[in-house]
């Protein structure tokens, strides 16, 4: 777990967590006040009586700060670099959680131990389900297989949190859901958490913190509100410069091989296929040799380029399997669960969008030009 108060600016590492170095106390992991000074001149002050919001994983928690900016006690319970999917939570996760007075956390089961805690606190914070709201028709995909169904919207995703998923924000992402890249019985579908890789979904997402954000600080209400804006506007805008350097991409090229299932809001959105990957949409599953070498029959089948590792997985398996396929590894592994850490290049959203399609373009035969990224 890593606390900060949102500054716009990234955290800084301190001892076992991350704490953004200001001149005001902050909330610790065991719920202590650390106290940082910086000089006046360099640290922003956030408000008196802040609320205190936990956002769990790294895209709630890069544009939550975004947003509220200085106006917010921010603490994030993941890293960067820590997949969420086989996160092990802490009793300090539970602190945070209690301590909250607004808990922003993924929803669709990603991160499924932090989920489980935030729904089993019995605090009066406001909980949300960020994604559920942003997305209440996302794609489908299986859990632990390779079949790779990304088409069918979900009508029903067998649970109800009971907090606040009822609200229509409006957005129209203008991509068809509809594509069907398997033959999964749907039956066994589960909604496919990863709907950050689709550029303009960031938009939908900033639009539910900020509501959210304004509805436990009413008084900062315009800020949030002209933040998530112009988010939504610059996420447009990257959306677009997506879909300039894919057309680069030979169209017999666009084909995403991966370490597990979780480009299939990129594909859907600019045109790729997605060809294979090591797992389904969790790393949990371990893949087994049978799948290794399934895999490796797929990326011949393709004639794929190139394959993808990521930055939260080992890439030994993905390594063998270009090996044994005579294929190349892309030389920068791809930010799939949230923005990277300090100096990575990718240490906001919109970076992280602009690293991994270049990385992707690249790869692929394509030239992109990051240069002209909207960022």
């Amino acid at each position: 777990m890593f606390s900060h108060l949102a500054a716009g600016r990234r955290a800084q590492r301190l001892g076992a967590g991350f704490v953004l170095s200001l001149g005001v106390a902050l909330v610790g992991c065991g719920g202590d006040q650390v106290a940082e000074t910086a000089p006046a001149d360099t640290a922003p002050v956030v408000q008196a009586d802040a609320p205190v919001v936990v956002a769990t994983t790294g895209i709630l928690c890069d544009l939550t700060e975004q947003i509220a900016q200085t106006t917010v006690a921010l603490t994030c319970l993941l890293e960067p670099g820590v997949d969420p999917h086989t996160y092990q939570v802490r009793p300090s996760d539970r602190q945070a959680i209690d301590q909250a007075d607004l808990v922003l956390y993924d929803g669709y089961d990603f991160a499924p131990g932090i989920i489980s805690m935030v729904e089993d606190s019995t605090t009066g914070a406001t909980r949300v389900a960020v994604y559920e709201v942003a997305m209440p028709n996302p794609l489908m995909g299986a859990p632990h297989d390779h079949d790779h169904d990304h088409g069918a919207a979900a009508d029903d995703h067998g649970h109800d949190h009971g907090h606040d998923h009822g609200h229509d924000h409006g957005h129209d992402h203008g991509h068809d859901h509809g594509h069907d890249h398997g033959t999964t019985a749907a039956a066994d579908l589960v909604p496919d958490p990863h709907i950050w890789h689709n550029a303009s979904n960031n938009g939908a997402i900033a639009a539910v913190i900020a509501d959210h954000l304004t509805q436990v600080n009413p008084e900062q209400a315009d800020l949030y509100a002209e933040n998530a804006a112009r988010l939504v506007a610059q996420f447009d805008d990257i959306d677009g410069w997506i879909q300039t350097q894919v057309a680069t991409v030979p169209a017999d090229q666009r084909q995403l091989v991966t370490t597990h299932d979780a480009f299939g809001y990129f594909a859907d959105a600019y045109g790729f296929e997605v060809k294979g990957a090591l797992s389904g949409l969790s790393t949990e599953e371990q893949p087994t040799p049978g799948t290794m070498t399934a895999l490796v029959d797929q990326v011949k089948s393709a004639e794929v380029a190139a394959i993808f590792a990521e930055d939260t997985t080992n890439p030994r398996l993905i390594e063998a399997v270009a090996r044994d396929a005579g294929v190349a590894v892309a030389e920068q592994p791809l930010f799939v669960e949230g923005p990277g850490g300090p100096g990575s290049g990718a240490e906001t959203t919109q970076e992280m969008l602009v690293v991994n399609t270049c990385t992707i373009v690249d790869a692929l035969g394509g030239s992109c030009d990051r240069a002209s990224a909207p960022l």
